[in-house]
């Protein structure tokens, strides 16, 4: 048996504002999209470096408020990125935890993003 990696869903509720901080901010690229029909709620791809996370409008699809926990290197070098890019809603910080460094930021919706360089 293999298990691969898992893809978290992230229900969103506005596609612009989704967009302005996946893309725009974070990075992010759009792979694919899907909508059933015109005036019906999109679902998305969206990838930066092995991260692929799916953006959706579909009620029931996620839970609003959830936090997902990404293992990086090089955390400094991403808030200095996201820092430069002066987002009017976020200004992410890198906090020294005991397990590591962490830059939390938390998209329009309430979802928290923590990226982290572990410790060691």
């Amino acid at each position: 048996m293999h298990l691969s990696r898992a893809i978290p869903i992230i229900r969103i509720f506005a596609e612009e504002k989704a967009r302005e901080f996946y893309i725009d901010f974070l990075g992010f690229a759009v792979e694919w999209e899907h909508r059933f029909e015109d005036n019906f709620p999109i679902y998305l791809q969206v990838r930066r470096s092995d991260l692929i996370l799916h953006l959706s409008e579909h009620h029931g699809d996620a839970t609003p408020g959830s936090t997902i926990f990404v293992p990086m290197r090089k955390v400094d070098a991403l808030q200095a990125e996201l820092e430069g890019k002066d987002y009017k809603f976020g200004k992410p910080v890198v906090q020294e935890l005991p397990w590591g460094k962490v830059l939390e930021t938390v998209d329009p919706f309430g979802n928290r993003i923590r990226f982290c360089e572990e410790a060691g």
